[in-house]
């Protein structure tokens, strides 16, 4: 269990499956553009219908349920992702991993218990193993690049990931814009208009998954289905097994509070901040605005943020200050905040989503890194690891904000960035301090 359990496992051990034959450095960039424009098709949809989900669907509260249960079966099925994934092959679990987002778009055009109950389930299964496959698909490309270009590889990761988070935060601007220009002030209720707009989405979403199939294939796949001695349930037991062991690695154990935190952050902006701070001094229609600004400064940071990203101290950097814009915010909140009219009415909301912004592009940037980095032997069960704690921490997000206060949502904020910082920090000095030590002994 101890941290210096990094040594040479992970420097011995081979970094990840190359690619298929013939793919060159110029293909895998271009699969990563490729990638990234998918998602952004695919998740402008949904952010938008997400974003809009407790007000449209408000009898009920269907939208907030169904938002819950979709996070519930998100962070169950995320225990068996990286056994799909290996079976299935990234690039095939990302392609199926569309199919659940789908048919959430179209539950929403008749949003009953009945469609919206089974397909939050099963969109549950289809976020897992897309996440998944992305995480794995992505670091194996950066790899393989990395060795074929001699560059260094925290570089390529930190560049691959950064344009990936940064094109995937725009769709939180583009569908909003989208959402404005279809739901004009004064016809959120309005059942034509809301129609229009999730086929608007699912066209979207069709011209994703279309693109999503030219992206090349990984060997992956082979890990499992070289081995077909192993029936089903030893590889679902071997599965279960590598969910448990990395929760006997003190390095895991330190970055959970952190993957955590990424999630409550994320549900806090979409139940809390959008219906407490904005909904009051905006109204429905100003939702889409801000969001819209909260979008384009995440995707500015996640840009950045990949760029700057070369190792373990400078994902350490960038983390205290993406935490610190989001800090400044709660303490904010939780002191002295207190809704207003006029010209500052408007400026304060817009101000708190760009920094809130800020703060989503560093996490989801540098903990993509920091896992890519940390767990080089097993990334599908590291990633696994990652929406597991997230999606639970967006589920208790969602259940809690009925019955909560914002006051009381953000005090559990404030206390949940401190405990995750600590504790990255102690991760970040603790494998610095393994990694010297093991420099040394190689002398």
């Amino acid at each position: 269990m101890a941290i210096e359990s990094m040594d040479t496992r992970d420097e011995e051990a081979p970094l990840f499956v190359d690619v298929s034959g013939g793919e060159t450095p110029k293909s895998r960039t271009r699969d990563v553009h490729i990638l990234s424009c998918a998602f952004l098709l695919i998740f402008l949809a949904y952010g938008a219908a997400q974003n809009l989900e407790t007000t449209i669907n408000s009898e009920g509260n269907l939208g907030t349920v169904s938002l819950g249960i979709l996070y519930v079966s998100f962070a169950f099925f995320s225990l068996f992702a990286s056994l799909v994934v290996r079976v299935l092959g990234s690039k095939n679990a990302v392609v199926l991993g569309t199919t659940g987002y789908w048919l959430y778009i179209a539950a929403n055009l008749k949003p009953t218990w009945y469609t919206m109950v089974p397909v939050s389930l099963y969109m549950g299964f289809a976020a897992s193993i897309i996440w998944v496959g992305e995480g794995t698909y992505l670091t194996s490309i950066a790899r393989s690049h990395a060795i074929d270009t001699g560059l260094h590889e925290g570089t390529v990761i930190g560049n691959f990931n950064g344009e990936f988070w940064a094109v995937f935060a725009l769709h939180q601007f583009v569908g909003n814009l989208i959402t404005l220009a279809v739901l004009p002030k004064g016809t959120e209720g309005s059942t034509g208009s809301t129609t229009l707009l999730f086929i608007v989405f699912l066209c979207s979403m069709t011209l994703g998954t279309i693109l999503m199939c030219f992206i090349c294939k990984t060997n992956d796949k082979e890990k499992v289905s070289e081995d077909s001695s192993v029936s089903f349930c030893s590889a679902v037991a071997s599965r279960l097994n590598s969910v448990i062991l990395p929760l006997l690695d003190m390095r895991m154990l330190l970055v959970i509070p952190l993957i955590a935190y990424s999630g409550l952050q994320q549900a806090f902006v979409w139940a809390s901040y959008t219906k407490d701070i904005v909904n009051p001094t905006l109204g429905e229609a100003g939702v889409g605005g801000a969001m819209a600004v909260y979008g384009a400064f995440d995707a500015i940071c996640s840009l950045a943020a990949g760029r700057l990203t070369s190792g373990l101290r400078s994902i350490t950097v960038i983390v205290c200050g993406g935490a610190f814009f989001q800090a400044l915010i709660l303490l904010w909140l939780l002191l002295k905040y207190s809704a207003t009219s006029g010209v500052l009415g408007v400026i304060y909301p817009l101000l708190m989503a760009a920094f809130l912004g800020i703060g989503d592009g560093v996490l989801n940037t540098q903990l993509s890194a920091l896992l890519a980095l940390l767990f080089k032997h097993d990334t599908e069960g590291a990633f696994a690891q990652l929406k597991v704690w997230q999606s639970s921490a967006i589920a208790v997000v969602f259940f809690l904000s009925p019955v909560v206060t914002l006051q009381t949502m953000v005090e559990i904020m404030v206390g949940a960035i401190s405990v995750s910082l600590v504790s990255f920090l102690f991760l970040t000095l603790k494998v610095e301090k393994a990694f010297s030590s093991h420099q040394v002994t190689n002398m």
